[in-house]
């Protein structure tokens, strides 16, 4: 009995949607130019949705049998269904909504009823809430929906009902019709994904399910009340610039907020010296205006053409104030570039006038030593015939009333610098002649290092550097001797260019008393058994003069004495010469 009053109704608001279907479109096409729209209404804060509801349900339940064998059931659509929902709007387009939806099996073999699932017991019946967005947009209003709630799902054949979680998601679409001041609506259609999970138990005609579903509904949506109206609309203005001199414009800029982009929109100016206009600027003229504060006042209003500012919040006023001055006289700075010359050399002198009013304005410029000329913003500043110092430059200017200002700017003059001083190179020393003691300061190199002292003595707070070199066949010797002490302690290295380097210097302070920390040693890279002397004054840098030269470290370089060689005994001939 309650299955059949269940599909009854279902029935009956099934014929009730679409029949509400051409009526709609008919009260749509008779309208008269002069009904009103929905878009004209404030969107409603209930809607109560009522219909018809289809359901496709897709599933199986494996579903354990007394005799222990597991058989699978799956659900099947089920075409006798209905949904009801209510939804509060927070706003024109966000609310909460609750729904509840059930949908009912046909029993197999009843006269007139062979709806639903045949042969199947299936039942759904969903009880959900959830959030819902709308977009009103004339007679159509879009809308979407997602829900979670519970589910009292029948499973096939003996599986007993159960409550389980259920998940919707969807949207649909509704039409606007004429009925009850716009109060009523049809839901064209409603599409939804259901989630239901069910478990009837690990006992016989038990087992669970996961079911996927499709909704399909239609029917009446009622409105109910009406959202808050849209806020006020807000109105502030500026004055650009907000000081000036008579004569010269202002720019009145109004700011709108709140404004509804459907209705017309005016503006409004009032207040000394502005120029009539109904936009969102004006212009100020102030020719006539006296020096002084003034106010002026600005408004907007919304509405139908014709009809704006009749409620209360399609209205706003506001308003800002501007300052017209004195004249006043003209400022100056000048500026030279460069700053700083040598005798004979010219600097730029530019000025910068400003006249509060924009009058025309005359430069002059004047200099107590050297020469200026230029009557433009810009001059240039000769100096010849001044004395090195600062030269003071005073700039002025006239505006065609008669106001000057003066400002004043300073050029340096500077005598050169006298040249940096560089290294320079002495005698060289030859170590090629004596074969036995190839690194030795003999007689001929003293001669040379005797010059070099001489010049040190000369130039007390110079420096000289000594840089040895040696040839290939002694660096090649050298090589040899670093790759044997690299496996023997104690094996010998001899460094040629170094100690030819370091015996000069021996030389220089021993022999003629240079003070030890004023000569430095150093190697060269040229292919010679030679030492290259050189003086180094002070304020040279020798390492940026002389490329190529790396210091020597005297604590592993030793000095060797001047001794000769020892005298060799020759045998004598028959005749008692020596050979």
């Amino acid at each position: 009995m309650h299955s059949q009053a269940l599909k009854t109704l279902c029935r009956v608001l099934a014929l009730s949607c679409v029949a509400a279907m051409p009526i709609a479109m008919a009260a749509q096409t008779t309208a008269t130019p002069a009904s009103k729209s929905s878009s004209e209404y404030s969107p409603s804060r209930w809607d109560i949705f009522t219909g018809y509801s289809y359901l496709a349900p897709h599933g199986t339940v494996d579903t354990p049998l007394p005799s222990g064998q597991v058989v699978p059931f799956s659900y099947k659509s089920i075409n006798v269904g209905g949904l009801f929902s209510g939804a509060y709007f927070f706003n024109k387009f966000v609310g909460a909504q609750a729904e509840f939806g059930f949908h009912q099996y046909g029993k197999e073999g009843a006269p007139g009823t062979l709806v639903g699932t045949k042969g199947n017991n299936d039942g759904f019946t969903t009880i959900a809430g959830g959030l819902i967005a709308r977009y009103p947009a004339g007679d159509i209003t879009p809308f979407i929906h997602g829900l979670v709630g519970g589910a009292r799902v029948d499973g096939p054949y003996h599986n007993p009902f159960r409550w389980g979680p259920d998940l919707t998601a969807g949207g649909g679409v509704d039409y606007e019709m004429p009925f009850f001041n716009h109060r009523m609506a049809l839901r064209i259609f409603q599409a939804d994904y259901e989630y239901v999970h069910a478990n009837f138990g690990p006992d016989a005609f038990g087992g669970r399910a996961n079911i996927n579903a499709a909704r399909l509904s239609t029917g009446v949506v009622f409105h109910i009340g009406t959202i808050a109206p849209p806020p006020a609309v807000t109105m502030a203005c500026s004055a650009n610039p907000t000081t000036v001199y008579p004569g010269e414009p202002i720019t009145l800029t109004g700011t709108a907020g709140n404004l509804d982009p459907k209705l017309n929109t005016i503006y409004h100016w009032s207040g000394d010296g502005v120029a009539g206009s109904n936009g969102a600027t004006t212009l100020v003229k102030t020719d006539d205006l006296a020096p002084g504060n003034y106010t002026v006042k600005c408004g907007v209003k919304q509405g139908k053409p014709g009809k704006e500012g009749l409620k209360p919040w399609q209205s706003a006023e506001g308003s800002t104030t501007f300052t017209v001055k004195q004249f006043e006289p003209p400022t100056i700075s000048c500026t030279a570039s460069p700053s700083t010359i040598k005798p004979g050399e010219t600097s730029t002198i530019t000025s910068t006038g400003v006249s509060p009013q924009n009058r025309p304005l005359t430069y002059s410029y004047s200099v107590a030593s050297g020469t200026i000329s230029g009557t433009g913003n810009t001059a240039t500043y000769a100096s010849t015939g001044a004395q090195p110092g600062p030269v003071e430059i005073t700039c002025k200017v006239s505006d065609d009333k008669g106001q000057t200002a003066s400002s004043n700017t300073t050029v340096t003059i500077v005598a050169p610098p006298p040249p940096a001083p560089h290294t320079q190179a002495l005698c060289s020393l030859s170590f090629s002649k004596d074969t036995k003691r190839p690194t030795r300061v003999d007689n001929e190199a003293k001669a040379c290092l005797d010059d070099v002292a001489l010049d040190l003595q000369k130039q007390a707070d110079a420096k000289a550097v000594v840089v040895g070199n040696s040839n290939a066949k002694e660096k090649e010797k050298t090589a040899k001797q670093e790759k044997y002490a690299a496996k023997h302690k104690k094996a010998k290295v001899e460094y040629f260019d170094a100690q030819r380097a370091v015996n000069a210097k021996d030389y220089l302070v021993k022999e003629k008393g240079i003070d030890p920390s004023r000569v430095s040693v150093a190697t060269g890279t040229e292919d010679g058994q030679t030492v290259q002397n050189y003086l180094v004054p002070a304020g040279a840098n020798f390492s940026s003069d002389v490329t190529g030269t790396t210091a020597v470290d005297e604590s592993t370089v030793k000095p060797q004495a001047r001794k000769p060689l020892a005298q060799r005994h020759h045998a004598r001939s028959k005749g008692g010469s020596a050979q």
